[in-house]
């Protein structure tokens, strides 16, 4: 069989990768005899006529996957469709290698997605309405997240340059254009921007590539959340907190280093004005390597987005930085912390409190709230009221996310998370206040 070589538009030519493996496998293409690139000249398509289906769970593990910045994945992701296609229940096999290594992208594009969507910070630009953001995200996540931004915000004026390249909403068309290779500071961001924007944006082209419904893993924004725009901050380092950082990746101050994946540190501006607290990081968080991404901080972000509380402002940590788990076959079981590692990781606790200073610290969760305040708390007693300690430090405890997720009862669920999201609407009334 004569090999065919397909050439892509560009890194994240979703539609046109889709297209060519379709006409490929209803051609009988075999995976082994197609090879994949982006640019340049590649053979056409082959004519061909059937039914293609595949089960949603690939498509939507694909659609995440063909971000990653891994030249394999094009050919990974095909050998997955073909064999589907042709009747293998290629999503049930966990050992199966390809689908190991698909998922392993899909994971580390949806945490650099994430990670995009809460920690980038936009400038505002003098004489002009439109606000200015630099990124380097580690996968190719910028066309889907561009239009997600674009459908929360659609009333702001935004460009958003990455090394990879650039995406600007005018408030009805979303655009691609060139990038900046590294900006070291805002000084040089702007300067590059006032000499060279007007004609990126004049060249820009108008993008299609991967569509939100295929490629992020987030639901719709219903229309009743109050729309918080995106946060106009410079990111500012801290050396210092940086250096506990790296000195948390060696942390054997307890057992649970042993089986734990990593260090999962908080993150969060310097000088942020309130800091969350919670348990320990979860099953995702242990295998991404941040804070409150799993189940429970999708919730949270949710229960901020309609209390008015934009993420990127604050700082997310835990008061134990390790997954404290059972195995249970293929899965990992939580556990909750005992009072020796929780002391073990206040180490950190009282570092990053030092260092970030925030007037206001929300503890979520008994654990959390035995871990700063040193005594039992009975949550349900003590939650939605803030206090001063003997130092003080402001406090104000509520539930931690994860209760949420456990209550049998739908009723139980939404009644109980409206009332968190009450109690973040306090915080954030007594961060306005001052």
């Amino acid at each position: 069989m004569p090999m065919r070589h397909i050439a892509l538009n560009s890194e994240t030519d979703w539609d046109g990768w889709r297209k060519a493996a379709r006409s490929l496998v209803l051609a009988g293409i075999e995976p082994h005899a197609v090879t994949w690139a982006v640019g340049g000249a590649g053979d056409a398509a082959p004519e061909s006529e059937g039914t293609f289906r595949l089960p949603r769970a690939l498509v939507d593990l694909a659609g995440l996957a063909f971000q990653a910045r891994e030249q394999e994945r094009f050919g990974l992701l095909y050998s997955l469709v073909f064999r589907s296609h042709h009747g293998e229940s290629v999503l049930r096999d966990e050992h199966d290698p390809d689908l190991i290594l698909v998922r392993r992208m899909a994971l580390a594009v949806r945490a650099d997605a994430h990670r995009m969507r809460t920690l980038i910070r936009f400038l505002p630009l003098p004489d002009d309405d439109r606000l200015l953001g630099w990124f380097a995200p580690a996968h190719f996540v910028l066309p889907a997240n561009a239009q997600l931004l674009a459908r929360r915000f659609p009333a702001r004026i935004w460009s958003i340059i990455t090394p990879d390249g650039s995406a600007h909403w005018n408030g009805e068309t979303l655009s691609f254009g060139s990038g900046l290779r590294d900006a070291t500071d805002d000084a040089t961001l702007l300067a590059w921007w006032h000499s060279l924007g007007t004609r990126i944006l004049d060249s820009a082209t108008e993008g299609t590539s991967i569509s939100e419904a295929e490629a992020l893993d987030e639901a719709p924004r219903p229309p009743d959340r109050p729309a918080l725009g995106p946060v106009v901050l410079p990111a500012v380092p801290d050396a210092g907190l940086g250096d506990a950082v790296r000195q948390a990746r060696l942390c054997q101050h307890c057992p649970l280093f042993a089986l734990a994946t990593q260090t999962v540190f908080g993150e969060g501006p310097a000088g942020a004005a309130a800091m969350f607290v919670g348990e320990q990081p979860g099953d995702q968080e242990d295998t991404i390597g941040r804070p409150f991404v799993g189940p429970a901080g999708q919730l949270m972000d949710r229960a901020f987005e309609e209390a008015g509380i934009d993420r990127r402002t604050v700082y997310l940590t835990n008061a134990v930085k390790h997954f404290k788990f059972t195995p249970r076959g293929k899965r990992r079981i939580h556990q909750s912390p005992e009072a020796p590692e929780i002391r073990a990781c206040g180490v950190w606790l009282d570092q990053e409190r030092a260092l970030i200073r925030p007037r206001l610290l929300v503890l979520m969760g008994a654990t959390a709230s035995r871990a700063v305040l040193g005594r039992a708390v009975s949550v349900t007693r003590e939650r939605g009221r803030a206090f001063q300690m003997a130092d003080g430090q402001t406090v104000f405890i509520t539930v931690h996310p994860s209760y949420l997720l456990r209550l049998p009862d739908l009723d139980a669920k939404e009644r109980e998370y409206a009332a968190f999201v009450r109690d973040l609407t306090a915080v954030r009334a007594l961060l306005e206040a001052g």
